[in-house]
Formats: C-alpha cells, structure tokens, sequence
C-alpha cells in the first residue's frame, strides 16, 4: 500500500517525468458493490451478478464514479492533503471485475507555476481499466527553514 502524504508538496518539489508511486486496488466484491451504492448508482451491473450476466457481462462492474474516486485518491495520497484538483480527463477501457487488482499509476506531464498535470493509468488483469490525465494545484514553493 503506497503511504498516504501528510505534507502537501509544493510546486517547486516536482519534476516533470517523476513518476508517482504505484498504488494497488484488490477489487473485492465488497468495494465494488458498496462503492457503487455509496455513489447513488443502483444500476444493477454493479451489484446483482445474475442480471449482469443476463445483460451480456461475465459478473458485476465497477461504476465510474468509483474510478474517479480512485484516480482522485491517488492523486491526492502522492500530493498531499493541500493539492486542488482542477480537472480531471479519464476513459474508460477494460471493466474491473471482483477478484482482479487493479494498479494505478502516473507520471508529471507537466509543472508551471502552481499547475501540475499528471498522466494517470488504472491497468487490470485485462488491459488498461482507466487512462486519462488529472490537473491540480500545489502550493507555490517551500518555505524557507
């Protein structure tokens, strides 16, 4: 589990071409049903495996409100509880499945001034679940000691 930052980094702190610490998902049965839920999203797909397999999947889904959560999550635990996020940009591709992992990874694109635009990927068992990018603001420098 990648720890989770307790001092938010500061603009000046990060390199274009850094690359952010991987974080694993095991996607339960649990955390897709009751993400989903907790989201408001009652579209069975995401929590009766029968009727997803009636409507042509092979069991539940996770919803993309979860997704975003998790993108967001991983931004935030490698910036710090004080980074903005200003814009996120993610697709969809592979569908995470109960008993697959799910691992989140991502890359500075790009830093000017305050703004950091980050590369995200969320790969499965199956290919790439989710790819995009995630834009943010950090403070703008360290302060001195």
């Amino acid at each position: 589990m990648t720890p989770v930052r307790e001092r938010t980094l500061h603009a000046d702190e990060v390199n274009v071409g850094e690359e952010l610490p991987e974080l694993e998902i095991p996607l339960t049965r649990t955390l897709i049903v009751t993400t989903a839920i907790a989201s408001r999203d009652y579209q069975d797909v995401h929590h009766d495996p029968q009727l997803a397999i009636d409507r042509g999947s092979p069991d539940i889904f996770m919803n993309i409100l979860t997704t975003n959560g998790l993108v967001g999550r991983f931004v935030t635990d490698w910036a710090g509880p004080g980074a903005v996020i200003t814009g996120v940009s993610i697709r969809l591709g592979a569908p995470n499945y109960p008993g697959d992992t799910m691992l989140l990874s991502g890359r500075v694109e790009e830093v000017t001034s305050r703004q950091v635009r980050l590369s995200v990927r969320g790969a499965n068992s199956l290919g790439d679940h989710v790819t995009g990018t995630v834009q943010l603001t950090l403070p703008a420098r360290r302060p001195a000691p």
